[in-house]
């Protein structure tokens, strides 16, 4: 009698463990979904607009073989884009690398984005929305063990944003907040202005002409600015674009190079303002 009792009681911890599982993983959708939504109301569509090769006159000769490279003359300007991927995550140097799978939505004409990895453990968002920048992970779906927010993490998501156009071209083109400057045949500088906050670049290129690292100073965390890398690799053509589908996130220490993201795209689409 007693084991019978005790095994109900083991099976009746399950059951609710489950539940509260399920629910966790609802709860999280819902939120997520909104936080899409309002990612996407917040900028308008500009496809309207179409880019020209005269707009290259004066660009630095990097800039130049760029944009000709992965943007045909008359390619209308990205206003939202969507993409999922998967990949492998670290959360430390002295953590193995673990498996993750992820989506994430992006806008331009007010410069946002939300991405949601998941791994058998934890689910992490990002986000730089309504120039509010955010880090969240929820462990098992259900307890934030991370919820970081304030001026430094709105540099940094705005940081990610900036050098994750490489997946929609037409934002990397100069404008009222965006300049490029020269540094060498195979380098030049980016700044990017907007609100206050003037993010500093250097963008490396190969001889095709494709960008093959974007490098800056971000926050690991509250107070400490390290090196901050994006590697991009595997250029294809996409919707008229030839853009990388492979990415890597690394931080340059002194005690040596952490690589801690390492993304492959799995499916792009653009001006679709809506969630997969």
């Amino acid at each position: 009698m007693k084991l019978k009792k005790y095994m109900i009681y083991i099976l009746s911890l399950i059951a609710l463990s489950i539940i509260t599982i399920i629910i966790g993983r609802v709860s999280l959708a819902i939120r997520f979904n909104n936080q899409v939504k309002e990612l996407f109301s917040n900028s308008k569509n500009i496809t309207k607009k179409a880019f020209s090769y005269k707009e290259l006159t004066g660009l630095p000769e990097p800039l130049q073989r760029y944009f000709k490279h992965v943007l045909k003359d008359g390619q209308p300007y990205t206003s939202y884009v969507r993409l999922t991927h998967d990949g492998f995550f670290k959360l430390s140097q002295s953590k193995e690398w673990v498996t993750i799978k992820g989506e994430q939505y992006f806008t331009t004409e007010n410069p946002g984005f939300i991405w949601k990895g998941t791994t058998s453990m934890f689910v992490a968002r990002d986000m730089y929305i309504a120039d509010k920048g955010r880090l969240i992970a929820t462990l098992f779906s259900l307890y934030n063990v991370v919820d970081a927010k304030g001026e430094n993490y709105n540099e940094g998501e705005l940081q990610r944003w900036l050098a994750e156009s490489i997946w929609f071209p037409t934002n990397l083109l100069p404008g009222n907040n965006l300049q490029w400057t020269a540094i060498d045949s195979l380098s030049a500088k980016l700044t990017f202005n907007y609100k206050g906050q003037s993010l500093i670049f250097t963008v490396r290129f190969n001889d095709a002409g494709e960008i093959t690292e974007m490098e800056t100073k971000r926050y690991m965390d509250a107070t400490n600015k390290q090196t901050w890398i994006c590697k991009m690799y595997k250029y294809e053509n996409r919707n008229g674009m030839c853009i990388p589908t492979e990415a890597e996130a690394l931080w340059r220490l002194k005690k040596g190079d952490f690589s801690y993201a390492k993304f492959r795209v799995k499916k792009i689409e653009y001006d679709i303002p809506e969630r997969f």
